[in-house]
């Protein structure tokens, strides 16, 4: 077999490995029937959209029963859906047809907490603590001399207290609390209980017997609570002697030892299926070294890499980011995911614009994903360098070695939505902080598909989205973007499609070439060749100098629409832009 040959026959067997991915939020996608939410309908009927944009697959955040006090993310039945998006019978027919159109589906598990709706939950409310039912979750005596404090210290990441005061069947306040490291309303279930296996065991057979391809994994890295629910101080970085970070031990209640064991049976079931079917974590750890303890070969196909989203526009941030992220998932026999956007983080095109980065010298990279990043106002100039950012690392992406994820409206350089009426919002960040954090909200917003009707698109016209979008958008629609060449989603077209063609791209190697002499805010890499089919060099300028490439190959595709090249064949790269070219 000849070494093309082993590269298509491998894309076709561990089609993940080079995939890339698209994710749809679904109230936010299409609705079909004027509900202001999303619906299975809405998602069939734009299935050829996502076909000729050139994706592999679609992963669909929670679609499950659920009271939706967090998009979902509430659990009430892992083995049905929500009425407002259809019925099992309905996602069936919507995975045949995508498969029809060559597209695989993967969609969201939740297992770490459940929706205080589900069966377990609201069985344990009927009886005391201690009970066998109370014992599928966290449910500890309180301190205090009543027991009326929490357990410990543990904060939820939406604000506040992770614990809330369980009461008996009159509603007083009984001596224990439950654990709940999001909202009040997903309490976290325990995992050292056999129910909570059996249960996901069964919901995973459910959904790949149906024909789904695969799960994205809800907070992989929690799952496992440190035994003795000890007081959280923090995460614990480790330095080498030359004050290089070596590791970073996380808080008592993520990235625990044990969490590896849920994921090995996991991986067991999913390769009793034929085609394959596959995992991907959403893996918030400290190093890319722990990430890919993640990704062995019994455990999770993919996980996200995190590090990744969260470097700021500098090729200085991003080159480590890429080196340490390859080289540690080489080391288990994973692939890298890239990813930039997604529906918990702020857009990218705001998370670029200057004034994020630069002006308000925001070095530290978590900041660039709180709630707060889009406090300050952007002007049109940092708009307009965030999209052009925007762009440029879409090219960067895609251009790396593995697979990829697409957030829905990426591909149309969308940007976060700040203003949204304090009545729409619905992120449980934004109750629990009392409107002091935005949420989540801003990057939900219901996609544009065209430039008029009361909702752009997303639903019929006279229909009202559940989250409005602006009067900006309507140039930022599907309808609008749709045949100009220099617009974000034809750019986006184009780099896939030139993906799926070029073999040098998707999952393999890939080498720097320092030797070109393009300075420190140039990152430059070349795909190597494979069978004779041609090598790939990609550059990327991070910095706000022209950057001159002589006798540069061919031009595959740049970020932006007009790239100049001299008389003398020099490429002329110009500030925030990425090109593929001929090596």
């Amino acid at each position: 077999m000849t070494d093309a040959a082993e590269v298509l026959h491998h894309r076709a067997i561990d089609w993940w490995r080079d995939a890339v991915i698209y994710q749809i939020y679904p109230k936010s996608w299409a609705d079909n029937d004027g509900d202001g939410y999303g619906d299975c309908a809405g998602v069939r009927a734009r299935l050829p959209y996502l076909a000729e944009l050139g994706i592999d697959a679609i992963w669909f955040s929670p679609f499950y029963r659920s009271p939706d006090n967090d998009g979902g993310y509430d659990v009430a039945d892992y083995r049905d859906i929500d009425p407002r998006f259809g019925t099992v019978d309905d996602v069936v027919a919507l995975v045949q047809e995508a498969h029809d159109l060559g597209i695989k589906v993967l969609i969201d598990i939740v297992p770490n907490h459940t929706s205080s709706e589900h069966r377990f939950f609201k069985a344990a409310l009927q009886t005391a603590p201690g009970s066998p039912e109370w014992a599928r979750y966290h449910a500890l005596p309180g301190t205090g001399l009543n027991g009326e404090l929490p357990p410990n210290n543990w904060k939820s990441v939406f604000a506040g207290e992770a614990w809330s005061r369980i009461l008996d069947k009159s509603g007083r306040p009984t001596g224990y609390w439950y654990l709940h490291l999001f909202d009040d309303t997903q309490p976290d279930v325990n995992w050292d209980n056999p129910d909570i296996a059996a249960e996901f065991d069964e919901t995973l057979r459910f959904w790949l017997d149906r024909g789904i391809d695969g799960f994205r994994i809800d907070v992989a890295h929690g799952l496992i609570k440190a035994a003795g629910y000890p007081d959280d101080n923090g995460e614990t970085v480790v330095t080498a002697a030359d004050g290089t970070i070596t590791d970073k031990l996380p808080s008592p209640y993520w990235d625990q030892p044990a969490v590896h064991d849920v994921y090995r049976p996991w991986r067991a079931i999913a390769d009793t299926y034929s085609p394959a079917r596959i995992f991907v974590g959403e893996i918030w750890v400290g190093t890319p070294a722990r990430l890919a303890a993640y990704l062995r070969e019994d455990e999770l196909h993919t996980g996200f890499n995190f590090p990744y989203l969260k470097a700021n526009w500098r090729a200085s941030e991003l080159r480590p980011v890429i080196v340490e992220s390859l080289k540690n998932d080489e080391a288990v026999g994973a692939t890298t995911t890239w990813v930039l956007e997604n529906h918990d983080v702020p857009r990218v095109v705001t998370r670029y614009a200057p004034l994020q980065q630069e002006a308000l010298g925001l070095e530290d990279q978590e900041s660039q994903l709180s709630a707060q990043i889009a406090e300050h106002e952007l002007t049109d100039e940092d708009f307009k360098r965030g999209r052009r950012r925007a762009r440029a690392g879409m090219l960067l992406t895609l251009a790396l070695p593995g697979s990829a994820y697409i957030w829905q409206g990426q591909e149309l350089a969308l940007n976060e939505i700040t203003d949204i009426p304090d009545g729409e919002r619905q992120d449980p960040v934004w109750f629990r902080t009392k409107g002091v954090e935005k949420g989540r909200d801003g990057c939900r917003v219901p996609i544009p598909w065209t430039r008029d009707g009361s909702s752009l698109g997303f639903g019929p016209d006279g229909s009202k989205a559940w989250l409005t979008q602006p009067e900006t958008w309507r140039e930022l629609s599907v309808e609008a973007q749709e045949g100009d060449p220099a617009s974000m989603l034809e750019l986006t077209r184009k780099a896939l499609h030139i993906r799926r063609r070029e073999m040098a791209l998707g999952d393999g190697d890939m080498a720097w070439r320092d030797d070109l002499g393009l300075g420190d805010e140039v990152l430059a890499f070349e795909r190597p060749p494979i069978d004779g089919s041609p090598a790939v060099l990609v550059i990327v300028n991070t910095g706000q100098s022209d950057v001159e490439v002589p006798n540069a190959g061919a031009l595959l595709v740049a970020s932006q629409p007009t790239i100049e090249r001299t008389a003398a064949n020099t490429l002329v790269i110009p500030s925030d832009t990425t090109v593929w070219l001929r090596a």
